[in-house]
């Protein structure tokens, strides 16, 4: 019995309304973008988290981020060794390709991947351990994260402190990156972390050497 069905309804009702509305107020926009190919200014590793929507926190219009989303906005080390690495090809296009002048990290609280990570760790997630586990295998690359954060006595503010270590530990994975390096080398590329409070929509940045501070007016470091 095939598994794929049609296309729920509320969901054809919401294309039809978009296609009659935002679509048409921009219609020229995107026959252009469809014309000219893509050419976004930079690229976003966010979380699949369906409550992280960075076009709407930086009002993005469409063709301004290419957008990269996996569990817990991870950039996994760089291994070429011939194996299948999505978030590794989509970084090797955004720079080599279309030559994005930002790398941006975007963590996110309350995020049920790095709780994961913290469960597994902790030896309190037995099927994240299995070898078959897609997304303890992924949560792996945080493992480093958690050796740095695990003596934080608080469960909330070690879970807080590794939602902003997965952040740093992407950073310092694209680092390892060849590509990446020497598009730096000449001030071509700029690579960034952030890390976005869902409830009250504080944005803090990492700044090396400080930590994480907040954006906007009336900064504090945390």
């Amino acid at each position: 019995m095939p598994l794929s069905k049609p296309l729920p309804q509320y969901l054809v009702q919401r294309y039809v309304g978009w296609k009659a509305t935002t679509y048409a107020d921009n219609e020229v926009w995107h026959r252009r973008l469809a014309e000219l190919g893509q050419h976004p200014r930079a690229m976003v590793i966010s979380c699949c988290d369906s409550r992280v929507q960075v076009t709407d926190l930086f009002g993005a219009d469409p063709g301004e981020f290419f957008i990269h989303r996996n569990i817990a906005n991870l950039v996994p080390p760089y291994e070429p060794d011939g194996d299948h690495h999505g978030t590794s090809a989509a970084v090797e296009y955004a720079v080599s390709e279309l030559k994005v002048a930002h790398l941006i990290v975007v963590g996110h609280s309350n995020c049920g991947g790095v709780s994961g990570c913290a469960a597994m760790c902790e030896g309190h997630a037995p099927k994240l351990e299995e070898k078959e586990s897609f997304v303890g295998r992924w949560l792996d690359i945080l493992r480093p994260g958690y050796e740095a954060v695990k003596d934080i006595k608080d469960d909330k503010e070690r879970t807080r402190a590794l939602e902003k270590k997965a952040v740093e530990v992407s950073l310092e994975n694209l680092q390892q990156f060849p590509f990446i390096l020497e598009a730096a080398k000449g001030g071509g590329l700029s690579l960034h972390g952030l890390w976005i409070d869902i409830a009250e929509g504080r944005l803090e940045t990492f700044i090396p050497g400080e930590g994480f501070v907040q954006v906007g007016p009336n900064k504090l470091h945390t």
